[in-house]
């Protein structure tokens, strides 16, 4: 077991032996789910498609509330210092649990220290999209082009520390060849700077550009995941197209404010996993390319850790930082 992963438990254990934790009244009043995100990226679609169910679930309704920038630390850190009492919790994905911290300084927030994890959502694979000016339609082709490119070519991602911008700086390595980072406060003003032909590249979730790639108005030339995507089967991987073993997949879940009680985190788990179990709710993340994912808070807290541990060594092996 990490340390990281040891303090998790630990925290978790000595809270649970605290009395008087248990709310049975949780909840009572309408619970706010943070996006760190703009509206119309990836993380804002997963969320808003549990919003309803999950406001059956409980009895209360869940208001999902865009908090963006720097590529999701603003949302997190509001969240991390939110009343640990359940009715603040942010739905996000490895970036700010895991990755952000590694690659910015003074993010406002622990991921160790301030979150306890109530459940894995999802799982879905990023895609590498050009603009159709791009004279690429494969990955060999664009590493082709970029290496005509004196001064490097410039993508587009949901911010710094985002997965997005550590894969892109992977597959650049990977690739020998030179990318200039152009960070956005999240993947739909990204995309929107892609789409409009401001900015030739970007590595962003199937979600918010599979739709845009059907419509031809955007190029995508793979997924990050190791196999193809059930949504695009169609669209070979990296890992295919000449850069063996590459793999960058975005992890979704829900974390509460450190010190929630044990009560509250076991309510808000059943909650989602009830959620997840549903046909309707697995059939619509399966249309966003998404394949659902629910755990426990203990599985939560031991991937998070995995994925920080993971890209930890991305990050001293590529050099990335903020930007």
């Amino acid at each position: 077991m990490s340390i990281n992963l040891f303090r998790r438990v630990g925290l978790a254990c000595a809270l649970a032996l605290l009395p008087g934790l248990a709310l049975a009244e949780y909840p009572d009043k309408p619970i706010r789910l943070v996006v760190p995100y703009s509206p119309g990226g990836t993380t804002d679609i997963m969320a808003r498609t549990l919003q309803e169910p999950l406001s059956k679930i409980l009895g209360q309704p869940v208001i999902v509330d865009n908090k963006a920038g720097a590529a999701g630390a603003i949302g997190a850190a509001q969240v991390a210092h939110a009343a640990p009492d359940g009715y603040t919790l942010i739905f996000g994905n490895n970036g700010p649990s895991a990755i952000v911290p590694l690659i910015q300084k003074d993010v406002g927030y622990d991921p160790i220290k301030d979150f306890a994890p109530v459940s894995l959502v999802s799982i879905a694979p990023m895609t590498l999209v050009v603009h159709p000016t791009v004279p690429a339609n494969t990955v060999k082709e664009l590493i082709a082009y970029a290496n005509a490119q004196p001064n490097g070519v410039e993508y587009a991602t949901a911010g710094a520390g985002s997965l997005g911008h550590l894969a892109t700086e992977l597959f650049g390595k990977e690739a020998g060849i030179k990318l200039v980072h152009v960070p956005y406060k999240g993947t739909g003003p990204a995309l929107i700077d892609l789409i409009g032909g401001h900015i030739p590249v970007a590595f962003a979730p199937i979600p918010a550009t599979y739709e845009n790639a059907k419509k031809g108005i955007l190029r995508m030339l793979a997924v990050t995941s190791a196999t193809r995507s059930t949504l695009a089967p169609e669209i070979p991987t990296i890992a295919e197209q000449g850069v063996p073993g590459f793999e960058a997949v975005l992890r979704y879940g829900v974390v509460a404010p450190a010190g929630t009680p044990p009560a509250i985190i076991a309510r808000l788990n059943k909650a989602l996993n009830d959620a997840l179990a549903s046909d309707e709710i697995r059939k619509r993340l399966a249309l966003e390319g998404a394949e659902p994912l629910p755990s426990t808070p203990a599985e939560y807290a031991a991937d998070i850790d995995r994925e920080e541990t993971l890209w930890g060594k991305i990050v001293k092996a590529s050099g990335a930082k903020a930007d």
